[in-house]
């Protein structure tokens, strides 16, 4: 049967959100997660970067200290044992600040650092999950010292606002775990890894493996921050001891305690090993 007139247009595949939203479009999706870091990374000139890891939950000092002030205010006059450990927990909170300065006091001097490099391309730029805690402060320090610094957020359910330290054209956010991994490993030349839980571990592993198994230049810089915390979260030199891991393995691992001792070391391996920029460093 003929019809009068003609058919709508139909939408372009790649404007439907029901097809780019489904099952079978999810190669789809994952290809834009690489090429839009790549394109937006060129544009800004970003040659290779330094990844900052730490715990979401750790606060700024002056947070800290007005949150333990809130606690012991309105506590006063309870002895109950659940107000007793909510001062525990501001005190604990209080303590744990230090990581939060001494991450932004680092990233600055990164960043000042850096920025004395040149800008094409831009180098040693601060990356960071792009959250809150020890992310917002390494991305707090770059912004300090007039840097630009990369946030690399992830899709949550519980959601979780980027920190408005990043610069706003390096703000990404990714829906795949992997690739948001990818990204960071991919123009990394150093992590460095403060006190931090289960994602914090996550990366760490992810990066040690690549550079154990020689998908990441041995060279490349591995920094723990705070033995005092990692000490006894993990213990190192046990895994040698017992063979799971072998002294080289562990000598991929460098440590720090101070702002001082960790610029001085993230500094000297830079300078000796990826001051020179690969030629192809756009193509990344």
């Amino acid at each position: 049967m003929k019809r009068s007139g003609h058919l709508p247009m139909p939408s372009l595949a790649y404007q439907d959100p029901l097809f780019i939203e489904s099952l079978p479009a999810r190669p789809l999706r994952i290809l834009a997660e690489y090429i839009d870091p790549v394109n937006r990374l060129r544009r800004a000139s970003i040659g290779d970067t330094i990844v900052m890891f730490g715990s979401a939950r750790i606060h700024s000092r002056e947070a800290a200290l007005t949150d333990l002030q809130q606690v012991r205010a309105k506590s006063r006059g309870r002895r109950t044992t659940e107000w007793r450990a909510k001062i525990r927990a501001a005190r604990a909170d209080l303590e744990m600040s230090r990581y939060y300065e001494d991450a932004r006091e680092l990233s600055r001097r990164i960043t000042s650092w850096a920025m004395t490099l040149g800008a094409h391309p831009k180098r040693f730029v601060i990356c960071s999950g792009g959250g809150p805690g020890i992310m917002e402060a390494a991305n707090r320090g770059a912004a300090e010292a007039g840097g630009p610094s990369i946030g690399l957020s992830i899709q949550l359910p519980h959601e979780q606002k980027p920190n408005p330290y990043i610069t706003p054209e390096l703000n990404f956010c990714f829906h795949y775990f992997f690739m948001r991994k990818l990204w960071f490993a991919q123009v990394a030349k150093a992590l460095i890894v403060f006190p931090g839980g289960f994602g914090t571990m996550d990366e760490l592993w992810e990066m040690l493996t690549l550079m154990q198994t020689g998908k990441l230049p041995a060279h490349h810089m591995i920094l723990i921050y705070g033995r005092k915390y990692w000490d006894k979260i993990l213990n190192w030199r046990h895994m040698v001891r017992s063979g799971t891991v072998s002294e080289q393995d562990y000598k991929m691992l460098q440590f720090a305690d101070t702002v001082d001792e960790a610029f001085v070391r993230v500094r000297q391996q830079m300078e000796t090993h990826h001051l020179a920029l690969d030629a192809d460093w756009d193509r990344h």
